[in-house]
């Protein structure tokens, strides 16, 4: 009888452990406002909207239990990323949009809340690939309020984009 006792638990243990949900969720944002005053400058900083922004997103992540933010190296993405980082005492992992959500990350962020801070371009491109569909194009290069919100569980994923201004 201990036997069949021990083997039932055993059996319980492993049923459990395959059928149990292990929610992860990426919030995606494009960096603020930056300053646009020199076309040739490739890397420029928040201008004040954005520095205004970036604390306003830190105001909107407050009560999200966040485990880790990501950041192109940017100047602009690691400042719209440095409120929120700070508030929630993380350091900002930098990442390669050239390498958006490769096996590593999806390991590393599996069953976590993550915010990733990308570009016009880059941001939709990383929904996309969680997604493992074109369902967004670029954003417009004046949207900076766009939050995409991607839930991934066991096979299951789901998005919703939506809006947070100022």
């Amino acid at each position: 009888m201990k036997k069949f006792l021990f083997l039932f638990v055993i059996a319980f243990s492993l049923f459990s452990a395959c059928t149990s949900e292990e929610n992860t969720t990426y919030y995606l944002i494009r960096h603020a406002e930056k300053e646009r005053t020199d076309d040739t400058n490739r890397n420029p900083n928040l201008n004040e909207k954005g520095l205004k922004r970036a604390e306003n997103w830190a105001k909107h992540f407050k009560k999200i239990d966040l485990d880790a933010v990501y950041s192109t190296e940017y100047n602009r993405t690691q400042q719209t990323a440095k409120p929120t980082a700070e508030s929630k005492n993380l350091e900002i992992i930098s990442y390669n949009p050239r390498n958006m959500y490769d096996s590593i990350f999806k390991v590393d962020t599996k069953g976590k809340t993550i915010l990733v801070v990308g570009h016009s371009n880059t941001t939709p491109t990383f929904v996309n690939k969680i997604l493992g569909e074109k369902k967004y194009e670029d954003m417009n290069d004046n949207d900076n309020a766009s939050l995409f919100i991607v839930t991934v569980s066991n096979d299951k994923k789901t998005s919703k984009v939506e809006k947070i201004e100022l």
